[in-house]
């Protein structure tokens, strides 16, 4: 029973933080009057999910910690983000009209052999978009280098890149399937699935779950976890007493 409480707290803190970071994201966009703020706010989204998994000891975080995490990360990211994220969304919008065209119009054959490959080339480039922006989290290093990094991460860690793939399938899913879920937490689950996968499976240098939280440690946090759940109940019987 205590590992579920303790199991079930754990999960509440981090919806609390996705919805804080779902407002954040919403308001900092709309003060970069939307098309200057939105990817300053994705930047800034990877950012914070990154400072927590790498918060170890402690991801019990408030809304306050959650709400000035977002906004300083924002602030760092104002110009850069957008020279980023502006070109990768040019790119994603040709080879989107490139598949509509070869999908729609009737070339037989081989207009169904490039809407085949089109669709591959639209599924790696999605995940190297989103993998690239966890990349240029972790990493102070040029676009050029962020851009290489990511693409050898898309072939390089097929697990990575399938459990992106899957999670975001899910949350798709879940999305259709609760519209309000949709309303409540955005864009925020996507990337944070993004950051758990990375996280558990891109071997990404400096967030790496196999070096920052091995086995043995893992298991420390969590009887560590039982302990203050353990301790703040006899306090409670005390008092009582």
């Amino acid at each position: 029973m205590r590992r579920f409480a303790v199991g079930y707290e754990y999960l509440c803190r981090i919806v609390l933080m996705l919805m804080v970071g779902q407002i954040a994201f919403l308001v900092h966009t709309v003060m970069g009057l939307v098309l200057g703020g939105f990817f300053p706010s994705v930047a800034a989204l990877y950012a914070t999910f990154r400072t927590w998994l790498l918060d170890v000891e402690d991801r019990s975080w408030s809304i306050r910690r959650t709400w000035s995490t977002f906004h300083h990360a924002w602030r760092e990211e104002i110009a850069s983000a957008n020279l980023f994220g502006w070109p990768q969304l040019a790119v994603w919008a040709l080879l989107a009209w490139d598949y509509y065209l070869a999908n729609w119009n009737d070339m037989g054959t081989i207009g169904t052999a490039i809407s085949g490959v089109l669709l591959v080339l639209n599924v790696v480039y999605g995940l190297f978009v989103l993998i690239s922006w966890a990349v240029r989290a972790n990493f102070d290093e040029k676009p050029t280098w962020v851009v290489r990094t990511s693409l050898q991460m898309v072939i390089a860690r097929p697990l990575c890149s399938f459990m992106i793939a899957a999670l975001l399938l899910v949350t798709s899913w879940a999305y259709y399937t609760w519209p309000g879920l949709a309303a409540a937490l955005g864009l925020t689950v996507p990337v944070y699935a993004v950051m758990m996968a990375i996280y558990s499976f891109g071997r990404l240098p400096g967030m790496d779950v196999h070096v920052l939280e091995p086995l043995e440690e893992r298991k420390e946090n969590r009887e560590r976890r039982f302990g203050k759940l353990r301790g703040g109940k006899s306090d409670d019987r005390a008092n009582r007493q």
